[in-house]
């Protein structure tokens, strides 16, 4: 997000916090207003129902209380620099624990006998829970991902067959931006959006591309030339093209690899910085020229675009060197 966007945002999100907390202070005045004005006994005209006016005037104020200062929390950690993530999931949590609250106090004020209350509640949500099995399930699973945090809110992942950028995480389901899909050959966004339960995420591995620790992977590109090319030729050229049409800042992530995978429990892993090159004899008589390479997931359909013009590019000016299959010069 660059610093006009990000400027537009937060002016954004304070308008919409600001309408948010106007609202939530104006029924809390309301709701305690008329728990007070119900007090004078020139209501008492009201009778038996006068204890439930005034119940639930003092429920919504209490309610507007709670809500107007989680909003006032969420206006807070919105100004502060937390990672966009780690931001979207303390508001949500924040949200919930205040509705939880709410829905106690509002119980605890509207039942005078909390036996009963207890037993009512407790049947409600017995029959709630045989009927409401899925919701039930994806609320655990939305638990599960705050904690566990197999994905967040920007990360590309894989699951089941669901393939995309995460764009929201709710109670219930979990929203992606689907890239590649039935329509494309190659992993470019599609236009549509899937929503699948949060329940999958207990069911189901969870593929990260955009694992912090590491946020990139590897990927290659295939190139095809006879067997009287100079192929040492050929593989210094790729190298050299491959390394110019990468990111050179990925030099501290994958040392920060190297540290991880050196300290994990697992057998030692050759991790390669730069673009390499292998060779391999196609069944249709040919050399492949396979360069492996390491991509930010989101750029990898540029990326490959990019290298592949350049070194074709590079190649055809070099035909004595340089030779591609052609009918039976293979």
């Amino acid at each position: 997000m660059n610093i006009l966007n990000r400027k537009n945002y937060y002016a954004s999100s304070h308008t919409t916090h600001g309408l948010w907390i106007s609202g939530y202070a104006l029924l809390t005045l309301a709701g305690l207003g008329l728990y007070f004005l119900f007090t004078i006994h020139i209501f008492n005209v009201f009778g038996s129902y006068l204890v439930h006016l005034k119940k639930l005037s003092l429920c919504a104020g209490i309610a507007g209380t709670l809500l107007l200062f989680s909003r006032l929390i969420e206006r807070s950690i919105t100004r502060k620099k937390h990672a966009p993530a780690a931001r979207y999931n303390l508001i949500r949590f924040i949200r919930l624990i205040t509705i939880i609250i709410i829905i106690m106090i509002a119980a605890s004020i509207l039942f005078e006998n909390w036996y009963t209350a207890a037993v009512s509640l407790g049947l409600i949500s017995l029959l709630l829970g045989f009927a409401l099995q899925t919701p039930i399930s994806s609320l655990i699973g939305w638990i599960y991902i705050i904690i566990r945090t197999p994905y967040h809110v920007g990360d590309r992942i894989q699951i089941d067959e669901f393939t995309g950028d995460v764009v929201e995480i709710g109670y219930m389901d979990t929203t992606l931006w689907e890239f590649g899909g039935n329509y494309l050959s190659n992993d470019l966004p599609s236009g549509r959006l899937i929503r699948f339960p949060n329940s999958l995420v207990l069911q189901s591995a969870v593929f990260n591309y955009s694992w912090s620790q590491f946020p990139y992977i590897w990927n290659e590109i295939p190139f095809h030339v006879a067997y009287e090319s100079d192929l040492k030729f050929i593989e210094e050229a790729i190298k050299r093209i491959a390394k110019e049409s990468l990111n050179q800042n990925m030099d501290d992530k994958i040392q920060k690899l190297k540290d991880y995978m050196a300290n994990a429990p697992i057998s030692k892993v050759d991790i390669k910085e730069y673009p390499s090159v292998n060779f391999r004899i196609n069944a249709n008589t040919w050399v492949e020229v396979i360069v492996t390479y390491l991509v930010e997931p989101k750029k990898a359909s540029e990326t490959r675009s990019v290298i592949i013009k350049k070194v074709l590019e590079q190649l055809v000016q070099e035909p004595t060197k340089a030779l591609f299959p052609k009918s039976n010069a293979r």
